[in-house]
């Protein structure tokens, strides 16, 4: 399965979101590979396949976009983007392009790609 096969499943609101958040992640996260997960609605995203290796996932699903976050509890988020109750993972809903835009948002991204960096040496 692709990604286009997970997107096609939702709405076109959600395809568009979806489209600028990957768009955003591929321009954060240089050389950054991209892992859809059909079963779950995930796309992945990291430097393997591996979970370890994972940096943050797109979630799908009908009420819209999360951007989740491996190890998202353990992440400096002074803005409190993050959302969740899981004791590993956290998420930052995504409704529109500001929340793209979100200079925050930016900030989580680059601590998440420190936090692999770290766990990876």
């Amino acid at each position: 399965m692709t990604v286009e096969d997970i997107l096609s499943r939702f709405d076109e609101r959600t395809i568009a979101v979806a489209a600028q958040l990957r768009k955003f992640l591929f321009e954060e996260l240089k050389d950054i590979i991209e892992v859809p997960d059909n079963s779950a609605n995930v796309i992945g995203y990291g430097y393997s396949t591996g979970y370890k290796d994972m940096i943050c996932t797109i979630l799908l699903s009908k009420k819209g976009v999360k951007l989740g976050f491996y190890k998202g509890s353990e992440l400096p988020d002074p803005q409190k983007l993050l959302t969740g109750t899981g004791k590993v993972h956290r998420f930052v809903e995504i409704k529109t392009e500001q929340d793209i835009k979100n200079p925050a948002l930016k900030k989580l991204i680059a601590e998440a790609l420190k936090a692999y960096q770290k766990r990876t040496k």
